[in-house]
């Protein structure tokens, strides 16, 4: 489904090496890493958002590496959901098919229906400035998901939410993954979300991809020894992932 081939991006100060990757379609690939070593960077090579120096991406067996964004068939969630503070929830679920060039009784009926399924449909006359954030990050997914991307990439979607929103948004991106079969790309510092979501994990460090592997290998590998007293209270529930 992706296939990222010797790629390097450098802007000031910074270099991102990715030397291979894969991502299987159907799969849920959670990147992990310490915060500034080039994780947004790199979904942002994916979506189209910023121009390699190096390299090639591949999405369904098409070279996209100058495709622009709009037609990778992917779609981004940044950090803070870049909400549109001045439209209602209603208006930013429909944006992206609007800007498609989708008729305006169709974009809002596939909004709504999208709202309906993620439980947030009483939310739709409200503006985000009035939201939680958990509701908040219902409507930047709804909005993701109503183009029907085949990639959905995700940069730190749990952030900024407290605990118990946190587990909550996993048990949501888990059923989003499980029963509509979209390739998830998900960028996080947070090895919880790793241990709990992902069936496989990318590691990087200092610009670099580190390593690749199954979640259960990762989580046996040296790449997981400073996260271990995070992981302790999982440690019955990870079963084989």
């Amino acid at each position: 489904m992706i296939e990222v081939e010797d790629l390097v991006v450098r802007l000031p100060g910074f270099t991102l090496e990715v030397p291979h990757l894969e991502v299987g379609e159907g799969e849920y690939l959670v990147v992990l890493g310490p915060s500034g070593v080039g994780k947004t960077l790199l979904l942002h090579a994916i979506a189209g958002l910023v121009a390699p120096a190096r390299g090639r991406i591949v999405i369904g067996r098409r070279d996209v590496t100058r495709e622009p964004p709009e037609r990778r068939g992917v779609a981004l969630v940044p950090q803070d959901y870049a909400l549109f503070p001045h439209m209602s929830v209603l208006d930013n679920i429909a944006y992206g098919l609007r800007v498609r060039g989708i008729p305006r009784w169709e974009a809002y009926g596939r909004a709504r229906a999208y709202a309906e399924a993620l439980g947030i449909a009483h939310l739709l006359h409200r503006r985000p400035g009035s939201l939680s954030g958990g509701e908040k990050q219902r409507v930047a997914l709804a909005r993701a998901l109503a183009v029907e991307p085949r990639i959905l990439l995700l940069d730190e979607p749990l952030a900024s939410l407290d605990p118990q929103a946190r587990a909550r948004g996993r048990g949501l991106l888990r059923e989003i993954h499980e029963s509509r079969g979209v390739t998830v790309v998900h960028v996080s510092h947070n090895i919880v979300d790793a241990a709990t979501l992902a069936t496989r994990v990318a590691y990087m460090n200092g610009g670099r991809l580190e390593c690749t592997c199954t979640t259960r290998g990762f989580l046996e590998s040296p790449y997981a020894e400073p996260y271990l007293e995070e992981l302790r209270p999982l440690a019955g529930l990870l079963g084989g992932r």
